[in-house]
């Protein structure tokens, strides 16, 4: 029988806006990338490597100019966004005299960088000024940024992920969201007017996550609660996940900023004949009102978390996923443990 859920908090000196587990090997340990700042002085804001053990003590730092937006790791690397447009390239051996950076302005992004992912072309960059751009390696240790789209400021972008070797999709303002396929140009080929509750017509989308082995689709998290799932198959049909319950009645799971989403793989769909084609499979979520939940297509959420603070951000341990670890808006990383005892492992 599975142990219950364990959770631990470790408090820190410093704010965490985004936490990711590092891969790492028995000689390393458990390791995280954190996106930190201090808002008591000026000019904090920075990467860290931390251990899992002792996460107040970091292990290496990387000084950002501004507060840190979003943070993505590919197994070779880590790319932090900034709120001031610049995104900055690390190694994950945490090399920091290897660091490259992008900065901000006319040429890249002016203002925050909301959506950022690592596949296909390489790292895909969206932001609120409208811009959409795709970075990959230009030799001697450079970086090219070309710019895929100008919104012009007209709307903004609050997500973007990879979903093949030359298709991505991005989110943002109106809870819309656009597949691209770079095979076709530089255009939006599908494009979803998301699911908008209780009357409301404006809002955010703030994350998308595309199952690996499901391509064709995504799950949205957005403001006021907003989880709707989208698949290319049936394009103009979004999927609400949050909000309806088993009778189909309204059961709001959270009615704040839903800040991250990601599908669960350690989670096993109560229906596994339909998972194989139709099912929307389990999906994580944080929110501003504290909570850490899994989702599921016609089922009751299930909350792993309560928390009286904002968790700002979490991420599944991709090599143990009954692994949690979120950030927690009150400077603290709580590591949340499913159905086994690996605390001792840390």
């Amino acid at each position: 029988m599975a142990d219950p859920p364990s959770f631990r908090r470790h408090p820190l000196p410093f704010s965490i806006d985004l936490v990711r587990w590092l891969p790492s090997s028995a000689s390393s340990g458990r390791l995280l990338a954190a996106a930190v700042h201090d808002p008591s002085v000026p000019a904090s804001s920075r990467l860290s490597l931390l251990p899992l053990h002792d996460p107040a003590s970091p292990l290496a730092s990387l000084p950002l100019p501004s507060r840190p937006t979003a943070l993505r790791c590919s197994p070779s690397v880590l790319a932090a966004a900034t709120s001031s447009g610049s995104l900055h390239l690390l190694s994950s051996s945490f090399d920091t005299d290897s660091a490259v950076s992008v900065p901000g302005g006319a040429g890249f992004h002016v203002g925050p960088v909301r959506g950022l992912d690592c596949g296909g072309e390489g790292w895909v960059t969206a932001g609120e000024d409208g811009r959409v751009h795709v970075v990959s390696d230009g030799g001697d240790g450079r970086v090219v940024a070309r710019r895929v789209w100008d919104g012009k400021g007209m709307s903004g972008y609050g997500a973007a992920r990879w979903a093949s070797s030359a298709e991505f999709a991005t989110g943002g303002a109106g809870c819309g969201v656009q597949w691209w396929d770079r095979r076709k140009g530089d255009a939006v080929v599908a494009q979803c007017k998301g699911v908008w509750g209780r009357g409301v017509a404006t809002g955010m989308v703030h994350s998308i996550d595309i199952h690996p082995s499901r391509k064709h689709v995504c799950v949205v998290g957005g403001s006021s609660g907003t989880i709707f799932a989208w698949d290319l198959r049936w394009a103009q049909q979004p999927i609400p996940l949050s909000g309806v319950g088993l009778d189909e009645t309204a059961q709001p799971l959270c009615e704040s900023e839903v800040w991250e989403v990601l599908f669960d793989n350690y989670t096993q769909s109560s229906d596994i004949i339909s998972s194989v084609s139709t099912r929307i499979l389990p999906v994580m979520l944080c929110s501003e009102d504290g909570i850490l939940a899994i989702v599921e297509q016609d089922e009751r959420p299930l909350e792993l978390l309560a928390e009286p603070c904002a968790i700002n951000s979490f991420d599944i341990d991709p090599q143990n996923p009954s692994d949690v670890v979120c950030a927690l808006e009150w400077e603290s990383i709580g590591v949340l443990t499913r159905g086994r005892d690996a605390m001792s492992e840390e």
